[in-house]
């Protein structure tokens, strides 16, 4: 075959430094853009971005060239920098945790996934971070290893 083809959808998950509620809900809008923008910039374009003040959400086209783990190390630096540089910014000293929960989606679950993503903060009212993780994980059999999840 001469044509390399390829459409994985991933659901990407990372928290704040200490899952602190670090990213007040007035900047959420403008942050998710800028981490839609990046990922844009990738060649692996964002479907949907979203979350609350201590963690985000991103559903992506993985581009047919992008190695996962380096778009999403670009994606925290680059977003951390962009915070901790704004200036006025109400963020002090903002840091994105070490690791980051990536979970395949098949074509069919992208409209869901999507809208779970945008209904993360009427989800948060019932369902801590630490729950939400734990229940992503299971579904997907992950094997969350709690001595390590929450740092």
């Amino acid at each position: 075959m001469s044509q390399s083809l390829a459409k994985i959808y991933i659901h990407l998950v990372f928290s704040t430094k200490g899952r602190t509620d670090t990213i007040p809900k007035g900047y959420l809008p403008e942050v998710h853009a800028y981490v839609a923008e990046i990922f844009n910039n990738h060649g692996s374009p964002a479907i949907q971005v979203g979350g609350t003040a201590n963690h985000v959400h991103i559903l992506f086209l993985l581009g047919k060239q992008a190695n996962l783990s380096e778009i999403v190390r670009t994606v925290k630096s680059s977003t951390t920098r962009w915070i901790n540089e704004k200036t006025g910014s109400p963020f002090h000293h903002f840091a994105w945790q070490d690791g980051y929960g990536a979970f395949s989606v098949s074509n069919s679950h992208v409209d869901a996934v999507a809208a779970y993503i945008k209904g993360q903060e009427e989800h948060h009212k019932k369902v801590t971070f630490q729950d939400e993780f734990r229940k992503i994980c299971q579904l997907y059999n992950a094997g969350l290893d709690e001595r390590y999840a929450w740092d």
